[in-house]
């Protein structure tokens, strides 16, 4: 038991150690579209920059992340139509601020998108609170501390996701299933999620076979501390954890790296929510069908899919 115990220390010091590396530098580039490597035609198109022109908007926030963050469609104001609202759940130290680039890329596909400071995302509460932002901004034209509020009858409540890396993606399970307004999430996106036993013993407890919606879970096979955060083995627990009923994707990106997770899937990542929230055809096709893209891209491996 004592060796176990140890063993266990040794882990959560590496994961410590990790995670003060990763909150002393930029996280993602802001050119990062550019140079990430694309293998399949939808995987490219969803990488690339979307159609529209993107605002940004902060919000005071009386709550340990400070502020949110919204990036969103400038066009939004001329617009009578509601959009779908994604929200990002933080790794460890990695605020959302580290990777502007990410939640700017996925507004440009007509999505509004909610970032915070948060450093502590595990228990889904910042997402819960974004959650609740947005739907504070749609039911009111007027918003203490906005001159105006551009968001007004303009959220699709119905069409809500989530993404999180590392310790966000144990949050947006938790967002989901310990959470207020849980049930108002149709899909989440998971890169490198902690695993099971390690999230247990950090005390960041979550429960997979909860989940209800639509589940997309990645994670890198670069080795090293991607391992120590979620092996191959133990993403897919993860996924055969998740229920039988949902539809489900797992896929593990070739040589990536813990940190290479916040980018280099992300033209999936975006299809996902394309398909999921904008009921893209084009984008289903990474996922569904009787070749789905992801399944043939070489970039990948240890792909699975249950509709």
């Amino acid at each position: 038991m004592k060796k176990v115990l140890i063993g266990i220390g040794i882990l959560i010091a590496c994961f410590g150690i990790g995670f003060l590396y990763l909150a002393s530098k930029p996280s993602v580039a802001s050119n990062y579209t550019e140079v990430v490597e694309t293998g399949g035609a939808v995987e490219k198109k969803y990488l690339g920059q979307g159609n529209y022109d993107v605002s940004y908007l902060e919000i005071n926030a009386l709550q340990n992340f400070k502020k949110y963050e919204l990036y969103y469609p400038t066009n939004i104001e001329t617009e009578t139509r509601k959009f779908p609202v994604v929200i990002f759940s933080n790794g460890t130290g990695v605020r959302a601020s580290k990777y502007a680039s990410v939640l700017k890329h996925l507004a440009s596909w007509d999505f509004i998108v909610i970032g915070t400071e948060e450093e502590y995302s595990w228990n889904g509460f910042s997402s819960e609170m974004s959650l609740r932002l947005a739907i504070k901004l749609n039911d009111n034209k007027t918003v203490e501390g906005l001159k105006s509020n551009p968001f007004f009858s303009k959220v699709d409540l119905d069409k809500i996701g989530l993404s999180g890396h590392s310790q966000g993606g144990v949050g947006v399970f938790n967002a989901v299933t310990e959470q207020k307004h849980g049930h108002m999430i149709k899909t989440i996106y998971a890169a490198s999620p902690a695993n099971l036993e390690l999230s247990s013993n950090l005390e960041w407890d979550y429960d997979p076979s909860l989940i209800s919606v639509p589940t997309f879970l990645v994670s890198g096979t670069g080795g090293g501390y991607e391992d120590l955060v979620v092996s191959g083995k133990q993403l897919t627990q993860i996924y055969e954890t998740l229920p039988a009923t949902i539809t489900k994707v797992m896929a593990r990106r070739k040589e990536a790296g813990h940190g290479d997770m916040l980018r280099l899937p992300n033209g999936y990542m975006v299809a996902w929510f394309m398909w999921q929230l904008q009921g893209a055809p084009e984008a289903e096709t990474a996922f569904q069908g009787n070749s789905p893209e992801i399944v043939q891209n070489k970039l990948y491996q240890d792909q699975r899919i249950m509709n």
